[in-house]
């Protein structure tokens, strides 16, 4: 069974996407902010996480993704994110953050599922 992290602060978006992926016979843990997020990774070596960018401060996901790749780490990391409707910044084109995809909030089911296919084959 594959194992997928959800790292994000927002109860609603972690029930949510916690129920699509049970549904979906997905092994999910989850972590509420990025420290417990970085032992929860290094813990439980998902096969994909997703990653939420603003938690305790606005960019929480994007320097946990970069101490992940840091480590060593070469899991599939996606980040979701409500930044550019809240900053009208679009990072989904950027080449220099060290992460595979970004959702964007809310996400909807059939998205979630093109992204299972593409990283869990």
């Amino acid at each position: 069974m594959k194992k997928i992290a959800i790292i994000d602060d927002d109860p609603d978006i972690v029930d949510a996407v916690s129920l699509i992926l049970k549904s979906k016979n997905y092994d999910v843990v989850i972590a509420r902010n990025i420290q417990d997020g970085f032992i929860l990774v290094e813990t439980e070596k998902p096969d994909l996480i997703l990653l939420d960018v603003m938690m305790d401060e606005p960019d929480d996901g994007f320097y946990l993704a970069m101490k992940l790749r840091s480590k060593g780490v070469r899991t599939p990391i996606v980040l979701l994110t409500s930044v550019s409707k809240s900053t009208g910044l679009d990072f989904s084109q950027s080449k220099t953050l060290p992460v595979d995809e970004f959702l964007e909030k809310p996400i909807k089911s059939s998205t979630l599922e093109d992204i299972l296919k593409k990283y869990l084959v």
